[in-house]
């Protein structure tokens, strides 16, 4: 099947593409990047006997920029048109930090008629942002610092906050400058004020209830040593919300790890798909 585009209610065009045949896996990309960010996964599971689709949210990457729906709920009931454009059924859906939360937003609003099992790696829920109820969330000048990087000077913005998604600043740490370049080139092609009102999205959105709505098999993949989205506060909380929830951590991992260690978590996600 080829690449192409799905109109949601409100006009806006989301672009997707869909890769091979068998059991389907869709995929929900990071902050603020796009499919692509997902094409180790798509491709090495393609050769693998799965059917892959991956789409550009809202205001990133190949999909339209609107001016609303730039929120959780929006980025969930965009998934859901795709799922129903595509008929889509017994999906297994997978999500990196921004996208496990669209992941976890769609299960709470749809629910899992559609949905096989569930994955989440380095993901923001339940939620990121300090609070009384939530002391050990990062507090809102993080946010509010991300913010201003965004309606500033991005460009450079996005250059440097590269090397802490990829753990490129820890010692001996061994990332490409291909690596840290295509971060860049992905973040560049999100809108900026899409880019910008996803901030508050991934950060002060609570997905306590949503999580407690999974009831298909769930696995939380997280980097021990995440410098964008904390382990502690993030996945081992998470996970307790789900019932029978697996974890996977791994020590020494930095956020962006489905590219710095592609074939371990390729692996471990096939595996979780074959259970």
């Amino acid at each position: 099947m080829s690449s192409n585009t799905i109109t949601t209610k409100d006009g806006t065009q989301i672009y997707y593409k869909d890769w091979g045949e068998g059991p389907v896996v869709t995929f929900s990309h990071g902050w603020p990047l796009n499919a692509d960010a997902w094409d180790g996964q798509m491709h090495f599971l393609t050769r693998h006997g799965f059917r892959v689709i991956a789409h550009d949210r809202r205001g990133h990457g190949r999909s339209t920029q609107p001016s609303s729906g730039n929120d959780m709920n929006g980025y969930a009931d965009d998934l859901a048109a795709l799922f129903e454009a595509l008929d889509l059924r017994d999906v297994s859906m997978v999500g990196h930090s921004t996208g496990g939360g669209e992941v976890a937003r769609y299960i709470g609003r749809h629910g899992t008629r559609r949905v096989a099992r569930a994955v989440l790696i380095g993901a923001v829920p339940p939620v990121m942002l300090k609070s009384a109820a939530n002391p050990e969330g990062l507090p809102m000048e993080v946010f509010d610092g991300i913010r201003a990087g965004v309606a500033g000077d991005r460009s450079q913005y996005y250059k440097e906050l590269a090397v802490p998604f990829y753990g490129a600043n820890r010692p001996g740490a061994k990332v490409s400058q291909g690596t840290l370049d295509q971060f860049w080139l992905w973040s560049m092609q999100s809108g900026q004020k899409n880019a910008y009102e996803c901030v508050k999205a991934f950060s002060e959105t609570d997905f306590t209830e949503d999580l407690k709505k999974f009831d298909v098999p769930t696995l939380f993949m997280h980097g021990e040593d995440d410098q964008i989205v904390p382990i502690d506060d993030a996945a081992r909380k998470a996970a307790k919300l789900v019932k029978g929830a697996r974890e996977i951590y791994y020590p020494g991992a930095p956020h962006g790890l489905t590219a710095t260690m592609q074939d371990r978590v390729n692996a471990d996600l096939l595996a979780f798909l074959r259970s």
